[in-house]
């Protein structure tokens, strides 16, 4: 095809109208697509070599939309509408008439290649070719075509009908009117884009990728298991999905595929891929496809659990414990307070001590206001509130912690002060006493240290707000006791939380994963990839995520969180890991989130 014949897209005034849309690959995606299209009113013209593939995005279409009918959010007149918008074929000369060609085969170059050359040969001038790719290069994929100011990239996200996010992906050489047709057939189907560059991974799974590719690394140091890692995240950070069953759910051989280029692309070692991914992949163990992947599923296709021979076995948390009926809380902050609640609720004495009367009896107070919230939302009867406050003794000394049976530190995130405060503590406990320290990012074992009793210690790390965050992490140093360890389990039962079991190294399971997530995060908006509203708005409605990385770094405390990855970097050593410099100069500048009413956002003052 010569120059003359292809339209000067840089002086044309207005998007295309994208009437028609051809659909290649009729795979879990491309259906979805298609439903998604048809339901807006296009019509479609579906494009499989399979024709088994073919006949089972027609099934699928006529079950979604019976459901819908059966719903009542569409009715059967509609419904017969969408089923005659949706024509399939087998050959690619079908898309001859087609506005807009979205490619959705397998993550093979070579074969994307292909299909781009067919569509050259028949599809009309001004025809916009879309790559539905996450991970391959959409300016080479142009450069290769007839057409490179035609073609970019349209990123749906699995299932598509659900899922509101598209990225639309321009190279340098896609011509800006494309991109706003394609952007504005988007906004038609409900969806809500975001325009990117041309890089691996995209916003979102440039940024989902490096955190599944951390926590399968994690899993196969034999850190933590699986159980324990996917749970932390679901009920740490309120994921939808934990890393390892979302790896099964995406296929571990696509992870591996979309890690190798993002690895190709940025030379991050936090983006090459985890052996272990490419050990199951080579042996076919490719997740709920195959039947097996991190976990083991009812048959392949499936999505229910069964055990095998890693799942946990039922012990009884009890066994070997000792006895705790008096617990001590160390600290007067949102923390402790909140810890001390979750105390006294489940029927436990405590004993609430701080550097003065004064900041005790404020304590409990705190305790009493949301003691009193639970009470008006009918969480909490008034008689379990009366009990529960009653439970709890204010003290103005760690001396009142001598009877104690537990001992749990809640004080600022300080390795000096609370060397003292365990050095106190090995004083006035009672022999058999557990100490636990509430640390986020500190060593346990330099806690434990500076007692004459380092068995009896260990990690209590309680998610804020407290009260209602259900996990907690249990840190075992190499030197504490077996029945610490049950006992602690033991009691975060008894409390109503969900404990996870990790080693004492630096951001044990959630902060170790979630951390370099926000600070990739923050090196897009450095490098002028994305803006802050696009990055968090793809991780909510790309990843399900309950809050964006500014939102949440906001929320966090930058200087907290510049904190926790000088810790993470110190520990690990690992150059990916070291802080962004933005997030250093905000911290600086006293720009510390919603307590100074300003961080990555600025906030209304209170």
């Amino acid at each position: 095809m010569g120059p003359q014949s292809t339209p000067d897209l840089s002086t044309e005034a207005s998007p295309l109208s994208l009437s028609t849309v051809a659909v290649v690959g009729l795979g879990t995606m491309g259906t979805g697509i298609a439903e998604v299209l048809t339901r807006a009113g296009r019509e479609v013209i579906g494009i499989d070599t399979d024709e088994a593939a073919a006949r089972n995005a027609v099934t699928a279409l006529e079950a979604a939309t019976a459901r819908a009918v059966q719903r009542e959010r569409i009715t059967e007149r509609e419904r017969q509408d969408i089923l005659a918008r949706f024509r399939t074929f087998t050959d690619l000369q079908a898309a001859a008439d087609a506005d807009l060609v979205i490619e959705v085969v397998p993550e093979d170059y070579e074969l994307k290649r292909q299909v781009f050359a067919g569509l050259d040969a028949v599809v009309r001038p001004d025809t916009i070719l879309a790559t539905g790719t996450n991970a391959l290069s959409v300016t080479r994929l142009a450069a290769d075509s007839q057409r490179p100011e035609r073609v970019l990239g349209v990123h749906f996200f699995n299932p598509a009908p659900a899922m509101k996010l598209v990225e639309v992906v321009s190279s340098v050489l896609t011509a800006p009117t494309a991109v706003a047709a394609v952007t504005e057939l988007a906004h038609a189907l409900g969806k809500d884009p975001i325009a990117v560059g041309d890089r691996a991974g995209f916003v979102a799974d440039g940024l989902l990728f490096g955190y599944l590719n951390q926590a399968a690394a994690m899993y196969e140091s034999k850190y933590a298991t699986r159980e324990d890692i996917d749970a932390a995240m679901r009920l740490g950070c309120g994921l939808p999905m934990g890393p390892l069953a979302l790896l099964d759910l995406i296929g571990v051989d696509t992870a591996r595929t979309v890690l190798e280029a993002m690895y190709a692309d940025s030379q991050d070692r936090l983006h090459a891929p985890a052996p272990i991914l490419g050990q199951l992949a080579e042996a076919g163990l490719t997740g709920r496809k195959a039947g097996r992947g991190f976990y083991t599923y009812d048959a392949p296709g499936g999505s229910t659990v069964v055990p095998d021979a890693e799942s946990p076995a039922d012990t009884d948390e009890l066994a070997g414990g000792r006895t705790v009926s008096s617990v001590g809380v160390a600290g007067s902050g949102t923390m402790a307070s909140g810890i001390a609640e979750v105390f006294a609720k489940a029927g436990f004495k405590v004993v609430l001590a701080a550097r003065s009367p004064e900041k005790a009896e404020k304590a409990k107070a705190r305790i009493a206001k949301s003691l009193g919230r639970s009470v008006d939302k009918g969480r909490l009867s008034a008689e379990a509130r009366d009990t529960a406050l009653a439970a709890i003794t204010p003290a103005g000394s760690l001396d009142a912690f001598a009877d104690v049976d537990l001992a749990v530190e809640a004080v600022a995130e300080d390795l000096a002060v609370k060397q003292e405060l365990f050095k106190t503590l090995d004083k006035v406990c009672k022999p058999g006493a557990v100490l636990a320290t509430t640390t986020s990012s500190l060593p346990v074992v330099a806690c434990a240290r500076a007692t004459s009793r380092p068995e009896d210690v260990i990690g209590m790390h309680f998610f804020n707000p407290a009260p209602a965050m259900k996990l907690v992490e249990v840190v075992r140093t190499v030197l504490t006791a077996d029945d610490v360890h049950a006992t602690v389990r033991a009691v975060c039962a008894k409390v109503r939380k969900h404990p996870v079991d990790c080693g004492d190294r630096a951001g044990f399971i959630v902060n170790a994963l979630l951390f370099p997530y926000l600070n990739n995060a923050i090196k897009m908006v450095e490098e002028h990839y994305a803006t802050l509203d696009d990055i968090d708005a793809a991780m909510k409605l790309g990843g399900g995520y309950p809050m964006g990385p500014f939102e949440l770094l906001d929320v966090v405390g930058l200087d907290v969180s510049l904190a926790i990855e000088k810790v993470l970097h110190a520990e690990f050593r690992d150059p990916g890991l070291a802080p962004a410099p933005l997030l250093e100069h905000l911290v600086a500048a006293g720009c510390l989130g919603r307590k100074t009413g300003r961080g990555f956002r600025e906030y209304a003052r209170r």
